[in-house]
């Protein structure tokens, strides 16, 4: 390709490193080292130090904290969206809001080539280059791991120690770590063999169930139009929200899921996941809108979750049949209004009361004495209509 400017999608972790110092040996063309924070809780400054010594010709820092939790972890949560029953799809959702800034970069300084650092294996070279075609379809887009001539991770160990470009992985611990506001995730390496346990010093956001606290912590989240803008009555931004949570969940071991996953390429993949925050606030939505929420609304939506979820996993955030998918789930939340108390103790999210204004339980209704509201007779016809069918058929032998 003929390239004139390159953006990468920067981490300072082994993979970007590499690949920056590849991208300037092969293209011999500019290259700018974008970094995107959503949350990952690492010296940027320093990141950016060693972006300029491995050979960036500027580096670009935004902070996405703020956008990111508001403009793609609540929509995903207002659908309780869930991957294969575990994931709570934390890399996932971080993709397009770190490629849709990318694509902004390019657009402000000139380049015409993008380029990640996800390996051909993976899901996220889909979710990155997805969204950069959505974006902007005349950005040339460059994947180093579909190109080079290096075969694994170790491979790039040693690339690294002969140009000296220091890496946080080594042989003796290669399993590979992404971060953000929502979540860690853990994979390859150690964790390749889906039978060992991973080991206790690997978690970086939660404690282990046997360590949380011997005493419950009680807290209370306030939903407004299916977003939580509150814990404990303090009305918080999206972002120091989900950090708060993050810090109260881990501290009571909550959010750890180990699964092996059906990857978009084909490839079942062990995954390890800490997700504190997400976890409490899924929970606590869900126990909203049981409240608030129709029943022939939710269940409709309901069957609508594994496939918005699968477009989010997949990398199809912004196709035009997710934002189909989340109009519809945006607007069964303007009536999911109200609090929820929830139960934290040994890595369990406990729902115990929920309360709205406009709550669709009625008490009168539900209980199991007398009620002027409802008359028991009125069951009879109700179930002979319902089972009229099952009659017939029984009858002309088809049951």
């Amino acid at each position: 390709m003929d390239v004139k400017k390159i953006v990468l999608a920067y981490s300072g972790g082994l993979d970007t490193s590499v690949i920056l110092s590849w991208l300037k040996e092969r293209y011999r063309c500019p290259v700018i080292a974008f970094i995107a924070d959503v949350g990952q809780g690492e010296d940027l400054e320093k990141i950016k130090e060693k972006a300029f010594r491995t050979g960036a010709d500027d580096v670009i820092i935004e902070d996405l904290r703020e956008e990111f939790v508001r403009d793609y972890v609540f929509p995903m949560l207002r659908a309780n969206a869930i991957y294969e029953s575990f994931y709570l799809l934390g890399t996932s959702i971080a993709r397009p809001v770190i490629a849709k800034k990318q694509v902004e970069v390019a657009h402000k300084v000139g380049a015409d080539a993008l380029s990640h650092g996800a390996t051909g294996k993976g899901n996220d070279q889909v979710r990155f280059e997805l969204a950069y075609m959505a974006l902007d379809p005349k950005l040339k887009i460059i994947s180093p791991w579909r190109e080079w001539e290096f075969k694994g991770r170790s491979e790039l160990i040693e690339y690294a120690k002969k140009r000296g470009i220091p890496v946080p992985v080594t042989k003796e611990k290669p399993y590979s770590i992404d971060r953000n506001l929502l979540h860690v995730s853990y994979e390859g390496g150690i964790l390749e063999d889906p039978w060992k346990e991973p080991p206790e010093d690997m978690f970086l956001m939660t404690v282990s169930p046997e360590k949380a606290p011997d005493r419950p912590t009680y807290i209370e989240i306030e939903f407004q139009e299916g977003n939580p803008v509150a814990v404990d009555g303090k009305r918080m931004s999206p972002a120091s929200l989900l950090s708060y949570l993050n810090q109260i969940g881990g501290k009571n071991g909550i959010g750890r899921v180990d699964v092996v996953e059906n990857r978009y390429v084909g490839i079942k993949s062990r995954g390890v996941y800490e997700t504190p925050g997400g976890t409490i606030l899924r929970i606590a939505h869900m126990a909203i809108e049981s409240i608030t929420l129709d029943r022939e609304v939710m269940h409709i939506r309901d069957s609508l979750i594994p496939k918005y979820s699968e477009l989010i996993y997949y990398g199809y955030w912004f196709s035009p049949e997710r934002k189909m998918l989340q109009a519809l789930i945006d607007e069964t939340q303007k009536a999911v209004n109200g609090t929820v108390r929830l139960k934290l103790y040994k890595g369990n999210c406990i729902v115990v009361g929920r309360k709205a204004e406009k709550s669709l339980y009625k008490k009168d209704l539900a209980t199991f004495e007398k009620s002027e509201l409802f008359d028991h007779k009125d069951a009879t016809g109700f179930i002979r209509l319902n089972g009229l069918r099952l009659k017939i058929a029984k009858l002309t032998g088809l049951l």
